[in-house]
């Protein structure tokens, strides 16, 4: 199960995820979708340092939470993704949609 916490900054949110990322959390990330959707402009950032892992719903989490940042002009970045994590978002292809930073 995924646990998360969001801050806010001068610069837009930064969102600590921890645990596990899977269809199960997907209402909870609704909250975090929430609080991008009431930026206008700025950085996302999410820090995956806590995640072990991810799988496919969990991508689509991330998928969703840009299409609703694009228009809003923030910008997401993935910060500190761990070995297993960081394998399925390159697999993914992720770094093609996303700023992905160690």
């Amino acid at each position: 199960m995924m646990d998360y916490a969001v801050q806010s900054t001068d610069q837009g949110l930064n969102i600590s995820l921890t645990g596990r990322m899977t269809l199960i959390d997907h209402d909870k990330f609704r909250a975090v979708v929430d609080s991008i959707e009431r930026l206008n402009g700025g950085i996302c950032i999410f820090d995956l340092r806590g995640l072990e892992f991810i799988d496919s719903s969990g991508l689509g989490m991330f998928l969703i939470a840009r299409d609703v940042a694009q228009p809003k002009g923030v910008d997401i970045q993935l910060l500190g993704a761990q070995d297993a994590v960081r394998r399925i978002l390159q697999i993914a292809k992720f770094h093609t949609l996303f700023k992905i930073a160690p």
